[in-house]
């Protein structure tokens, strides 16, 4: 499972990673060949895996092929079009409402699994060093929580290896890093400027010089459990070597700041105490959050790291994980974060989700035969349901209610199908519509009474409303997969509440439990 060349490379880099007396000349050469690793490390050893190199010939005449059969259809035949769409859809969309219900029946039992990780790892000199990564990209607000969040991690300082990660241009943010009071266990990496300007090349670079053997990211405005690295390692330890990442639960403590950080918070809520959850049960490909994804070191320098071209960086690598044997599972320790206050934000962060999920499809379905190898056929389907299912429905969804308008405008809302098949198709249309409504909407009031906040579960019944939302921006982030793939929509951070007030609210959902 591991590349020697790039095994090597990064212990080279390691290894030339205190170079502060150097001559100018060395310290450049450096800083270059880290900069050539971040960038086009995965790209030189595995093309067929990063993001880089777009769609593939086949995949671009498929698209295309595709696109000019339905727009000829819907031209030619609109109703035999429909009929046709409506029946290759049906069965990705019951499946998604299957895994809904399947992850709600496993929350019968309270609060299950949550004990499952004790405290401790084991006594205080026996514990490995930790690196934390930090990317902070105008993050100049968020620079005091974070230190004060960071400190409060319960973990011997002098095993702890905390990288500030920031891209050199950010004047702001360097500027309140330096002026602020830096631990001796941490340190600031100033990234060079260069392109693709993404999370995930900065962490790559940063994961170079490294020194911990086990590594974990955090996103600036994150407020991890205090016990979470204990934790954390205590389940890698005891999962031995087929596990090769534990992906914390996420969780928000600005949920009453607006109408879409309720809706936020209750979708983060079903995805991470239940969705993921139900994946990892279930055997299949987990794909991960953004952040508080915890690995051992070797995992990370076996698959390649973070790809920097894909903007969903997270996901594709847990995809990568299970292609290559590893398992993830789900720490059942909690990182607190802050949901988009405005519609603005959260579009700009939606887009670049859905577009690094498109990315992220696209890239491992370049080799569908060998991917159905590598997964074997059940985790193969699963892959297909979770990626392809999710991006689907984003896009498909508000169609739906353009055919009961156009219906309800020619006077055929209520009007049965000529035709066995067509009645068929049209009860099982209104059926995944219906089911896919009360398993979201049950799941997500459900999720939210586990958490303590039952005032947050009657906003469960605007989800279909929320959709619309996604919808539009599944199709902001399609414009942007043709015109922009690589670029990185900035989530504004420190808008919403105070730290002071992030800080309650951590403490009264947490007391709920």
């Amino acid at each position: 499972m591991k590349s020697t060349s790039a095994v090597k490379a990064r212990a080279q880099a390691r290894a030339s990673h205190d170079i502060g007396a150097a001559p100018a000349e060395v310290r450049r050469l450096t800083v270059d060949r880290r900069l050539d690793e971040a960038v086009g490390g995965l790209r030189a050893r595995s093309p067929e895996l990063s993001a880089a190199t777009g769609l593939w010939p086949w995949q671009r005449r498929a698209l295309i092929g595709g696109a000019a059969v339905l727009i000829a259809g819907l031209v030619l035949a609109p109703e035999t079009a429909l009929v046709v769409l409506l029946a290759i859809l049906a069965v990705p969309f019951l499946c998604v409402v299957l895994l809904r219900v399947i992850a709600l029946w496993q929350l019968r039992a309270p609060a299950a699994g949550r004990s499952s990780v004790v405290g401790g790892a084991g006594d205080e000199e026996q514990l490995p060093v930790y690196s934390v990564l930090v990317p902070l990209y105008r993050e100049a607000a968020v620079v005091p929580g974070l230190l004060a969040a960071l400190r409060a991690l319960d973990y011997p300082k002098d095993r702890l290896d905390v990288m500030l990660i920031v891209e050199a241009v950010d004047a702001e943010t360097i500027a309140a890093l330096r002026g602020a009071e830096i631990d001796a266990h941490m340190r600031i990496l100033e990234v060079p400027d260069g392109a693709p300007r993404t999370k995930p090349r900065a962490i790559q670079y940063a994961l170079q010089i490294a020194r911990g053997d086990y590594v974990v990211v955090y996103d600036a405005e994150d407020e991890p459990e205090p016990d979470q690295l204990r934790r954390a390692l205590t389940a890698l330890r005891a999962g031995g070597d087929s596990i090769g990442c534990l992906q914390a639960q996420l969780n928000i403590y600005n949920s009453d700041a607006s109408w879409f950080t309720r809706q936020f918070t209750v979708e983060y809520t079903v995805l991470f105490d239940c969705i993921l959850p139900a994946l990892e049960r279930l055997r299949l490909p987990v794909p991960l959050g953004g952040t508080s994804n915890h690995f051992p070191r070797k995992v990370l320098d076996a698959v390649g790291g973070w790809d920097p071209y894909n903007v969903t960086e997270d996901a594709d690598l847990g995809i990568r994980l299970a292609r290559q044997g590893w398992h993830v599972g789900v720490l059942p320790s909690t990182t607190w974060e802050e949901a988009p206050l405005t519609f603005r934000n959260w579009k700009g962060q939606r887009t670049r989700w859905l577009k690094g999920w498109m990315q992220t499809y696209l890239v491992h379905m370049r080799r569908p035969r060998l991917l159905w190898r590598e997964l074997g056929a059940r985790r193969f389907i699963g892959f297909q349901v979770l990626m392809a299912g999710m991006i689907l429905s984003s896009l498909v969804h508000p169609w739906f209610y353009v055919l009961i308008a156009a219906d309800l405008w020619h006077g055929r809302l209520l009007a049965v199908p000529d035709g066995v098949f067509g009645q068929w198709l049209l009860g099982i249309g209104i059926v995944n519509l219906v089911l896919g409504y009360i398993s979201a909407i049950a799941l997500g009031t459900v999720a939210a009474a586990r958490r303590g906040r039952l005032r947050l579960a009657a906003h469960a019944l605007m989800m279909p409303v929320y959709w619309l939302g996604i919808s539009f921006a599944a199709y902001r982030a399609l414009w942007q997969l043709v015109t922009a793939p690589f670029h990185w929509e900035k989530t504004e951070h420190g808008i919403s509440v105070s730290r002071d007030d992030a800080a309650a609210a951590v403490q009264a959902a947490a007391s709920a439990r």
